[in-house]
């Protein structure tokens, strides 16, 4: 009978000290690929080593707007880098540095996450060995307005609590492969970018040094519709955005858009905030003249812009 209860007891305990070392040695695998990235002493954030010549990748608000950056390894070593490009729209940025003997890190396929998987986030805020936070995936694929009040699409969502520091780190599946780039923890939540869509930016702006976003030359803001108008059937939308003001010598101004109009679609899409309409200013539409429908008083009108590239 003592021996039967012995064996219950030890099995819960052996299956437990193989999960620890099976996470402390996918943790170690990684640590190496896990940098620092900041500027003099001030306190930094996370980066990556995304290839064995020396490209490292990071959050684009870890880097802000610097030209340059240092970079610290896990085995103490410190390296000027280049700031590349970055994106704010992916919170993507792309460093450079002139190091040997780096390690970079094995990339996984965001496209195959599960919710319920298990997964590591890891850091290197202080350029030593990397810290580590578990958790599971909570939404594979979720749209979230984050507290700085951008809308951030199609991002992986975990419970795996990311410290100060954390965003630029990596995201990791059980096999140590990087699933994400770690940006934000909102709402008890870690928020990362895919990491297709990190491939896709880092190949982008390691080529061209940025991505081409398309402008029109608004502001604008969120507005409602009068139950009336919102049930027409040409618009059955809640919502619209009303221009605030218009920019002159820009495709706004020359498209005819004034103050006041509400716009309700852009390339026949639905457009009810200003994130609806950045998601859609996207490369394919720069110089391709493009329909915009808006309401000018209660009429529905119908324009047709054609945006420029963005400058910034």
């Amino acid at each position: 009978m003592n021996k039967i209860v012995s064996s219950k007891v030890s099995s819960p305990a052996q299956l437990l000290e193989s999960l620890s070392d099976a996470i402390a040695y996918v943790a170690e695998k990684v640590a190496a690929s896990v940098v620092r990235v900041g500027s003099g002493r001030r306190f930094g954030g996370s980066g990556v080593v995304w290839s064995s010549d020396g490209y490292v990748v990071t959050a684009s608000h870890v880097v802000g707007r610097l030209s340059e950056v240092e970079v610290g390894l896990s085995d103490g070593r410190s390296f000027h880098a280049k700031v590349l490009g970055h994106d704010q729209y992916s919170d993507v940025a792309l460093l450079k540095i002139d190091a040997d003997k780096i390690t970079p890190i094995e990339l996984g396929d965001s496209e195959r996450v599960r919710a319920g998987q298990f997964v590591l986030a890891l850091a290197n805020p202080f350029g030593e060995q990397p810290s580590v936070t578990s958790g599971i995936i909570t939404s594979p694929k979720r749209t979230i307005r984050g507290w700085w009040g951008r809308l951030m699409e199609n991002v992986v969502v975990t419970d795996a609590p990311l410290n100060p520091g954390y965003s630029g780190g990596p995201l990791v599946d059980a096999a140590g492969r990087m699933i994400g780039l770690n940006v934000a923890y909102v709402y008890s939540r870690g928020i990362a970018i895919p990491i297709s869509t990190v491939k896709n930016v880092a190949d982008r702006l390691a080529h061209e040094g940025k991505m081409k976003r398309a402008y029109i030359g608004i502001v604008s803001d969120t507005i409602s519709l009068p139950e009336e108008i919102a049930k027409q059937p040409q618009i059955q939308q809640d919502e619209g955005l009303i221009v605030l003001s218009v920019a002159s010598d820009t495709p706004a101004k020359r498209a005819g858009l004034a103050m006041g109009d509400v716009i309700v679609k852009f390339d026949q899409k639905p457009i009810m905030s200003v994130y609806d309409l950045h998601r859609l200013l996207t490369e394919e539409v720069i110089g391709k003249p493009t329909k915009l429908s808006l309401l000018r008083g209660e009429k529905l009108t119908e324009l047709t812009i054609t945006p420029n590239e963005s400058s910034e």
